[in-house]
């Protein structure tokens, strides 16, 4: 029965807390759950490209429990940032095949900012990288992305939670991974905490409000896991993974009562 449902995913920016996302679909995926549609903001949009290519969420554990930070990113002045990102975009060009949006085997919207207009931005064409890269691009961290007439930044500087996109996809039941605001366990490592740490006392009320087009929010205990701690990739997929079963009888619920 529950697979007649639509079950859209929403995936949360974050950076290195992103990496709970994974965690979440290795219990949804254990469940037999079905999922349509994906959206994703920053590493939301990086784990739920992977995961639209079709990759196995034990091949991406063992990724990215094996990738150090010091591999996807090259580091060097440049006028718009700290990272160029061509060693990122490349990386991620291979992970996710060389795929273009028509060719993954999940639908998938990678969100991101357009800083000329100042408007959300949802990409759905093209190469999936090069969605990614733009998607991830935090302000002053990441060089922005030039593409068609946009110049494109971190989808989580409007829309860090896309429920939204997920319901304009089509899905009837909307599943959102939130990785998380907490007000008084954030450790400040790098200049990268201190941007995300902003942005997320910006939008920290309208991410409430994106929250409202979820059906079920998966919320990972992450309060004391700083988003440039790459490093701590198994411990935060660990957090991700027993949220997600925490939260697995409610979503089943949810399902069984609506048919």
């Amino acid at each position: 029965m529950i697979k007649q449902w639509k079950i859209g995913l929403a995936l949360s920016g974050g950076a290195a807390r992103g990496f709970a996302h994974i965690g979440v679909l290795k219990v949804l995926d254990e469940a037999g759950l079905e999922i349509s549609c994906v959206a994703g903001t920053s590493m939301g949009a990086l784990i739920g490209a992977l995961y639209a290519t079709g990759m196995k969420v034990k091949l991406m554990e063992r990724l990215m429990r094996a990738t150090g930070n010091s591999n996807w990113v090259d580091f060097g002045l440049q006028r718009m940032g700290l990272i160029k990102g061509d060693k990122i975009e490349q990386v991620i060009y291979l992970l996710t095949r060389r795929s273009t949006f028509d060719q993954l085997r999940i639908p998938l919207a990678v969100v991101a900012v357009d800083l000329y207009s100042g408007k959300k931005v949802v990409l759905k064409e093209g190469l999936v990288c090069r969605a990614v890269r733009a998607s991830i691009s935090i302000p002053g961290y990441f060089v922005p992305v030039e593409l068609d007439d946009m110049l494109l930044v971190d989808g989580g500087v409007l829309n860090r939670i896309p429920a939204d996109v997920v319901r304009e996809m089509g899905a009837n039941f909307v599943i959102a991974v939130d990785t998380g605001f907490y007000p008084r366990n954030t450790s400040f490592n790098s200049v990268l905490d201190v941007v995300i740490r902003s942005f997320d006392i910006m939008l920290q009320e309208l991410s409430h409000f994106q929250l409202t087009e979820a059906d079920v929010v998966i919320s990972p205990e992450l309060c004391d896991i700083a988003p440039s701690q790459f490093e701590r990739c198994a411990e935060t997929i660990e957090a991700g993974e027993k949220a997600a079963r925490a939260a697995l009888p409610e979503i089943l619920a949810q399902l069984e009562q609506r048919e």
